[in-house]
Formats: C-alpha cells, structure tokens, sequence
C-alpha cells in the first residue's frame, strides 16, 4: 500500500466503518466489517477529515459513473484531474487504481449514504454532490440514469428537495432557472426571494469547506457565484433593490 493508501487508511474516522468502510477497504487491503442493515448508523466521534470526504467521494463517484451502463475516459480524466491537483501524480495514480476496484464492487448506494448523512456536515454533502454533477457532465451531457442516482444519493444523504433542486438548476438551464438556483418558486414575494438568497449564501459560503482544499472550495464557489447570479438577475427584472 503507497502513500496515498497508508494516507487514507490513516487519516480516514468514521469513513471506514460500516458499508463505506467495506468499500474502501477492499481498495486499501484493510479488513473492514461491512453493515449489510441498510438502517445502521454509525457515529464516530471527532471531526469529519479531507480522508472522510474522499473515500466518500470515490464510492459514490463510482456509483455514479456506473449508473448509465458505461465506465467513461472522459469521466475518469476528470477525476483523475482532480486528484492530481490534490494530491500529485503518484498518488492520483494510486487513487485511480482504488477508483477503478471499486467500480468493479457492488455498491450499497443507500446504506454509503445514510452513512455519509448521519456523519458528515451538511455544506460539505452539497458540495459532494455538486462534484458529483460535474463528475456526470464531464462526458457533456447527463445521462437520465446518471440524475436519477444522483437525486436518489442527494435523498439518502438528507439533502433538501429544495437544495438539490438549486445544485440541478446549474446544470439545466430554463426560463425561470434563476429562481430554481434560489430554490423557491416564480411566485415568490420580494421578500421570500430575499430571505432565500440571504440563507443559501450562508449555506454555501466556500468558507464552510475551507478544510476540503482548494479543489472543493473552488467547486463550492461555483455554486456561490451562481447564487449571486441568480440574485441579481431576478433583482434586476423584478426592481428590487
């Protein structure tokens, strides 16, 4: 096991226990017991780690690229991208190695996510699941299956209907995708239009996963500047000031 194994096996809490656990240590030769009771929750104390996030990431990344029936090059060089720029060549290479075993795993998709859910905060699963999007687009379009896993991952984890329509809206464009990004309807008053924007820019803030690295601060600002986007235009149609 290399540097980026021993990293991971290392520096990883909750991550590698129950069904994620199991995963993951089938990529890292750690013995892991897997949680086959889709209701378990397992909480270990201590704070959530870059280690927790990845081996997150990587399970339900593989999920993901799975979906459509078709393991795309387009979709491992834009993980792969990513991991280089977090971790170097010779660890990405690595990273991929355990990437590619675990898309050869059947994957508890629901018992990895009511893990994730109960374990890690709520900014850091909105930007998971933005990266995610990007993860599905990298091929330039998203596939059915592909969306309906991901609304499926983003229910299991205890995102909102709203904020995983707000994370959608980003990626499909519409008429009134301005008020999808903020989450509330055409309808809404100048006021609930301005209380949403004033609680998703607290929600998203890249600040909140300052820890994750630039990568994902990089993704979650994305998403913020989408937000302010989305603001100004309806501002500017409706006259708010």
């Amino acid at each position: 096991m290399g540097k980026f194994g021993k990293w991971l096996a290392g520096g990883v809490g909750w991550a590698l226990f129950g069904p994620l656990g199991g995963i993951v240590g089938f990529g890292i030769g750690a013995v892991i017991e897997t949680v086959n009771d889709t209701k378990t929750k397992v909480a270990i104390e201590g704070p959530t780690t870059v280690g927790d996030f990845v081996a997150s990431l990587l399970v339900l990344i593989a999920a993901v690229i799975k979906a459509d029936g078709k393991i795309m090059k387009s979709e491992l060089d834009f993980v792969k991208q990513y991991l280089v720029r977090q971790f170097g060549e010779n660890d990405a290479r690595e990273a991929l190695h355990m990437l590619r075993d675990i898309l050869e795993r059947d994957i508890p998709v629901d018992d990895v996510c009511y893990q994730i859910n109960y374990n890690l905060d709520y900014s850091s699963r909105l930007t998971l699941l933005q990266f995610l999007f990007n993860v599905s687009l990298a091929d330039g379009h998203i596939h059915i299956n592909e969306l309906r896993v991901i609304e499926h991952m983003a229910d299991c984890m205890g995102i909102s209907q709203n904020d995983f329509r707000s994370i959608k809206a980003m990626y499909y464009q519409d008429s009134d995708s301005a008020y999808k990004v903020l989450g509330i309807e055409k309808e809404a008053t100048n006021d609930e239009i301005k209380k949403a924007y004033r609680r998703l820019a607290v929600e998203y803030h890249p600040d909140k996963v300052s820890y994750l690295g630039e990568d994902f601060q990089k993704t979650a600002n994305e998403k913020f500047q989408k937000l302010n986007e989305a603001y100004d235009k309806i501002k500017k149609e409706r006259g708010i000031n």
